[in-house]
């Protein structure tokens, strides 16, 4: 079966913009997931799922493919948790980029996973997209989505009470939503506001430098880029940290097509000695940090690798 009634993506998701939490009765909260963002098409056959870049990705998660019923657009983000019962991007990672039946049929059971819903966008194919979130945040709950895969968490009325739940239970932190908001698909906006107990941002892989000791032969660190005002790609940083002997096998196998003779940014940037031993990337890929803040030099501070980014355009990377 291919589940869903489009080839294409319906829309892109609504974005939230990163900042300090806004209050008072004009807001709604709700918990961050650390995940990936995901749109459901359900019909009566079942559903096609879709990236927030517009990638089909149905056929990684096919657990998540038996919602069906009544045609409904859903907005959400898959999860899969650790043993404390928090969402763990890391253990999301060994799902993300799988297709392979084969390897699913154990991972379905070894990295188990779910969505956390949160909005709904579309139903019997009438567009909900200016209805403001009170009223389709109603309506979704409303839905009967008897399917033990999707599930719909809590709001909450008090900013500082969630935030604070949040940081309790091991979560990013939460997004907070001016409750007479329309959905703005496809764009960032600050009606939504996410608001992170640590700081985490994209970057765009340009190059790496080689290891040493114990990762000689492989990876040291990463080049991270970004795009600035000017649509310049620049260098921010480098990142090393949080790199295990397995991420460093599936990064040098996702990298190896991807080289290019000179570094996709200025040269000057780099130091003369990186200049010799570095090997430049084709800035398609995207990746996750961690840091602490940012130097008086432009790059990131202690910056900590999280894992790749697949469904995220790197066009989108700005500063």
């Amino acid at each position: 079966m291919t589940p869903g009634p489009s080839a294409n993506p319906p829309l892109l998701p609504m974005m939230a913009v990163p900042g300090v939490l806004p209050e008072g009765p004009g807001w709604s909260y709700e918990m961050k997931w650390d995940g990936v963002r995901v749109i459901a098409d359900v019909d009566a056959d079942g559903c096609r799922l879709w990236s927030r870049n517009g990638r089909d990705i149905t056929g990684g998660y096919p657990e998540l493919a038996g919602l069906s019923g009544q045609r409904l657009l859903l907005d959400g983000e898959i999860v899969t948790l650790d043993e404390t019962g928090a969402p763990s991007f890391g253990l999301l990672q060994r799902r993300m980029h799988v297709r392979d039946p084969r390897q699913l049929v154990h991972l379905i059971t070894e990295v188990p996973v779910s969505v956390r819903l949160f909005d709904v966008l579309a139903v019997d194919g009438r567009s909900l997209l200016e209805a403001t979130y009170d009223d389709r945040r109603g309506l979704l709950e409303s839905l009967d989505l008897d399917d033990p895969f999707w599930e719909l968490p809590p709001t909450w009325t008090d900013g500082p009470q969630a935030l604070a739940v949040s940081g309790d239970t091991g979560l990013e932190g939460v997004v907070a939503k001016r409750r007479a908001s329309r959905y703005l698909a496809g764009k960032r906006s600050s009606d939504w506001v996410k608001v992170k107990h640590i700081l985490t941002r994209d970057v765009i892989l340009c190059g790496w430098h080689p290891g040493e000791g114990n990762r000689s032969g492989s990876i040291g660190s990463l080049y991270c880029g970004s795009y600035d005002e000017s649509g310049d790609l620049v260098l921010i940083g480098k990142v090393g940290s949080g790199l295990d002997f397995t991420t460093l096998q599936v990064l040098l196998a996702e990298l190896a097509d991807l080289e290019i003779a000179k570094p996709p940014f200025t040269a000057s940037t780099i130091p003369p000695a990186d200049r010799r031993r570095a090997h430049w990337l084709d800035p398609i890929l995207v990746a996750e940090v961690a840091y602490s803040g940012w130097g008086a030099d432009g790059r990131l501070r202690h910056p900590v690798w999280r894992g790749l980014r697949l469904d995220i355009d790197p066009a989108s990377v700005t500063h």
